[in-house]
């Protein structure tokens, strides 16, 4: 008996906890994890700039860019990414940040590439999918742990049931 209340949080705890992140809305969780998790990237991580992004054909953004740029990137890009995957409602937004950071194309599929079984999931509305969704932990063929932790953090975050 004495365990289970020692479990449940203290007056201060509970105040800690609607002050955390989950007291953001979902698109600036989506931020804070992003920004969390990529890190500013410099010169060295050529083609990737600010918080992740990748540069694309013609763009000219500096590798030395603030942190106020970087994000300002970084929303732009998460806005896209949203929009690109407007169609599956409440699920676009959890889709928009790993497409941030696996490339869309590894979801939606290309013509090297099937469509995601995640993708088909959500399309014939099963939302049993977080084996799915965690599955996008690997590079190089190689499952990361660190992306495998970024993968439940954005889980927890952004989905919605």
């Amino acid at each position: 008996m004495a365990n289970a209340q020692a479990r449940q949080p203290t007056e201060s705890q509970q105040i800690e906890i609607k002050n955390s992140i989950f007291s953001l809305p979902p698109f600036e969780r989506a931020v804070c994890c992003i920004k969390y998790y990529e890190g500013i990237h410099r010169k060295k991580d050529y083609p990737y700039v600010g918080y992740g992004h990748k540069l694309r054909s013609g763009e000219t953004y500096s590798s030395n860019m603030s942190l106020a740029e970087a994000e300002l990137l970084l929303r732009k890009d998460l806005k896209e990414f949203c929009g690109l995957f407007r169609s599956y409602g409440k699920d676009s937004l959890l889709l928009a940040a790993l497409a941030y950071n696996v490339g869309p194309y590894r979801i939606l599929g290309s013509k090297k590439i099937p469509k995601s079984t995640l993708l088909k999931k959500i399309e014939t509305g099963i939302r049993d999918f977080k084996v799915d969704y965690v599955k996008f932990c690997r590079w190089r063929g190689k499952k990361i742990p660190s992306i495998e932790r970024r993968r439940y953090a954005e889980w927890i975050l952004l989905y919605v049931p």
